[in-house]
């Protein structure tokens, strides 16, 4: 047996051990409960309560924006309903179009730690709306992502960067 074919019975034994194995391997998961293993994070207390509106999802066939944006005509008045800035100006963050698919009024952004209520006022229009912060990793001057409904009620461009200033309740 010359070099040559010692290389390619090589190459034959591993194929004919890697597929059993990798077979054998993957049967062995099917007995594993995924979302035991992933978890999925779980939905927050009952008994917190959120002055931000919720929506329902978007439905499954939702393709224009009047069918990702669910939220009612109370929801969008509720947001645009003026309250006192308690905890003041958090910062600015230039933002762009969150995941259509995620419905209510929120702003992805790093000026916070954990999710609490607050206001966003777009640098072009002067337009504020009410939303939920949540907190995304990276430095203060870190991108922010702002929902459908957000951008739509501060009469901004669903495409681009905007400027926004964030304030706390």
């Amino acid at each position: 047996m010359n070099r040559d074919q010692f290389c390619v019975t090589l190459r034959d034994m591993k194929q004919l051990i890697l597929i059993p194995a990798l077979s054998v391997l993957l049967a062995g998961c099917a007995g594993f409960d995924i979302p035991q293993i992933l978890p999925m994070p779980s939905a927050p207390d009952a008994g917190t309560t959120t002055s931000a509106p919720v929506a329902p999802p978007p439905p499954v066939g939702a393709v224009t924006v009047e069918q990702f944006d669910t939220t009612s005509a109370e929801d969008r008045e509720d947001a645009v309903v003026s309250t006192p800035l308690s905890q003041g100006a958090l910062g600015q963050t230039i933002a762009t179009l969150g995941d259509p698919a995620a419905p209510g009024f929120w702003l992805e952004t790093p000026l916070v730690s954990s999710e609490t209520e607050g206001r966003v006022t777009a640098a072009n229009t002067g337009r504020t709306v009410k939303v939920t912060l949540r907190p995304i990793s990276g430095p203060n001057g870190a991108g922010s992502r702002i929902s459908l409904s957000a951008l739509r009620l501060l009469d901004l461009p669903l495409a681009g960067l905007h400027e926004l200033e964030v304030y706390g309740l």
